[in-house]
């Protein structure tokens, strides 16, 4: 479930991706240490899926320029040693295909 204040940020992408419409990006979810590695991995996916739904519902991408991919924790920005760290660590980024 996304949260109000992501719109903002899902604006962003979706002006990116309309400025350059042939564009194709993975929309790669990340998650924090916390828990267990499987449940991490699919609440990744699930975040980028969302991300995607929004995208296209939204911001009217085309589906098709877009794949949604969940890497759990293997691609943190930040240390999981305190709060602050694990709540940059908890992202949708996207990255050229």
């Amino acid at each position: 479930e996304l949260k109000a204040e992501s719109r903002d940020q899902i604006g962003e992408m979706g002006k990116l991706l309309k400025s350059q419409p042939k564009l194709q990006v993975f929309v790669v979810g990340h998650t924090d240490n916390q828990g267990q590695f499987d449940a991490n991995l699919q609440l990744s996916q699930q975040r980028a899926q969302a991300v995607v739904d929004a995208l296209v519902k939204d911001q009217g991408i085309e589906a098709r320029r877009l794949i949604a991919k969940g890497v759990a924790n293997l691609s943190p920005l930040a240390s999981n040693a305190g709060d602050a760290g694990r709540a940059r660590n908890r992202r949708v980024e996207l990255v050229v295909r």
